[in-house]
């Protein structure tokens, strides 16, 4: 089954909110294990040598051969089956006859529909052995990302997950990318809510509440914050072409916590 903006110019607008039921969560969790799964097959394959358009190939059979559709697909005229972004491209990077390269990173971004419902979720790989500097960012991007989601508690505002990821990158002197965030996801892929991962406050100031769902998605930097865009209309690379490293999960807030729908097991 496809999502219902496949063939549209632009999605049409969502008017639920970003609160799920039991049994809809449980969709959505199936959805973002078998985007998980397509992860790890991707990260099996990932190699010097190997094409961004391969990895892209890999993630589509994954998530077809287990019934489910790619997100990205057909979104606002994307053509690809996920997004492949490599070493200084922020984001939406999309597949082609790049050749990955000894020492590169590659962030692959999936998101599979399932039963009218979508799960997202994106790594980032390391092709071999990369530099120590590279290799930190890796690891401390997804630990800016843990720790956002673990700040994310009913009664906050959802601008303390942003507040919390800056404030660990600025011990290192990375760069926190501001215009591309967070966001609510689930019987739709994008349903207007922004999750920043810099400190916006007071701006953003939704209300965390049991039942939300949402990505966690920090893109951090080696240089600056400021961005570029391609004529493509998709792939964003930092202005000053520095190394960048982005994790995310889709998660559900609970009572006394959270849970990662966008996991293997």
């Amino acid at each position: 089954m496809r999502p219902p903006y496949v063939g549209l110019e632009v999605p049409p607008p969502y008017s639920g909110d970003n609160t799920y039921a039991e049994g809809e969560i449980a969709k959505i969790r199936a959805a973002g294990r078998i985007a998980s799964r397509a992860l790890d097959a991707v990260g099996d394959a990932v190699r010097a040598g190997i094409t961004t358009a391969e990895l892209d190939r890999i993630a589509h059979e994954y998530v077809v051969s287990h019934g489910a559709y790619p997100s990205t697909l057909g979104y606002r005229g994307y053509r690809a089956s996920s997004c492949t972004s490599v070493n200084e491209v922020i984001c939406h990077g999309i597949p082609d006859d790049t050749v990955l390269r000894e020492g590169d990173i590659v962030n692959v971004d999936v998101t599979a529909y399932l039963d009218g419902y979508h799960g997202d979720t994106n790594r980032t790989f390391r092709v071999g052995a990369v530099s120590e500097e590279v290799d930190q960012l890796v690891e401390r991007t997804h630990e800016a990302m843990m720790r956002g989601i673990r700040a994310a508690r009913p009664g906050r505002q959802v601008n303390v997950i942003g507040r919390v990821i800056e404030t660990y990158a600025k011990r290192f002197g990375y760069g926190v990318v501001r215009d591309f965030t967070g966001h609510g996801v689930g019987s739709s892929f994008h349903s207007g809510l922004i999750i920043p991962h810099y400190d916006s406050a007071p701006s953003y100031a939704d209300v965390i509440v049991p039942g939300m769902v949402f990505t966690v998605e920090p893109m951090l930097t080696l240089g600056t914050h400021e961005w570029d865009q391609w004529a493509d209309g998709w792939t964003v690379t930092t202005r000053d072409k520095s190394i960048t490293a982005q994790f995310e999960h889709t998660v559900v807030i609970r009572e006394d916590g959270f849970e990662l729908l966008t996991v293997s097991e």
